[in-house]
């Protein structure tokens, strides 16, 4: 079995040295770069904007993984492809006309991804997950880091992996939130195909030994 897409979240990246931290990712063993967009609306946060996604891609080497937690993202699909996504996630609950939106991300030369809340059932994506590069599942509720992982989330991977493998799709299933060791090992296991983590790597004493440890799973 291959090893899992790490993918660092910069939402936990120390602000006052992210060019530092972002060469650290650049150096270690992950695979992406998780970049969370909050607005206040759709989530009760606000992380960043336009020119900050713009710098971290400026300053990143491998692929960006932009995960829109925003009231309607399809209005900004090429704005984010101009700042640098190679990936763009945007939110089933979020996207009224969603096979349209993924079409627009595909147009526009990303690949497209949905993520799904933790109270939102795999099975919405029965229509569309033919279409999808990405799956993703919010193993916590949206809009801060260092949350606790909710443990449905195992039986939730499971179903997703069988949603994907039943109808061909080629769609990446990658889990955002609460990831360490122990929680990591189980979602792969349940079929996780990547695996975002920031606290538990930015906040360790050594986060390019985290990084490996959890491409070892």
């Amino acid at each position: 079995m291959a090893s899992p897409i790490i993918s660092p979240s910069l939402l936990a990246a120390d602000f006052g040295n992210l060019q530092r931290d972002c060469q650290m990712v650049n150096e270690s063993e992950a695979d992406w770069f998780h970049i969370d967009v909050m607005d206040g609306v759709f989530v009760p946060n606000i992380s960043y904007g336009m020119p900050v996604v713009k710098t971290m891609a400026d300053n990143c080497d491998k692929v960006m993984d932009v995960h829109l937690m925003i009231v309607q993202p399809e209005r900004y699909i090429q704005t984010f492809k101009d700042c640098g996504a190679d990936i763009l996630t945007v939110h089933y609950e979020a996207c009224t006309h969603l096979h349209r939106t993924i079409q627009e991300i595909h147009n526009a030369g990303m690949k497209a991804g949905v993520a799904l809340n933790p109270h939102t059932p795999v099975s919405v994506l029965e229509d569309i997950v033919q279409d999808l590069d990405e799956v993703l599942l919010m193993s916590v509720n949206p809009g801060f880091g260092g949350q606790k992982f909710i443990e449905n989330t195992i039986k939730k991977t499971a179903q997703a992996r069988e949603l994907v493998d039943k109808n061909g799709s080629k769609a990446i299933i990658e889990i955002d939130g609460g990831v360490n060791l122990e929680t990591g090992a189980r979602l792969v296991a349940a079929g996780a195909d990547a695996l975002v983590a920031g606290s538990f790597v930015f906040k360790s004493e050594d986060p390019k030994a985290t990084i490996s440890a959890l491409k070892q799973l």
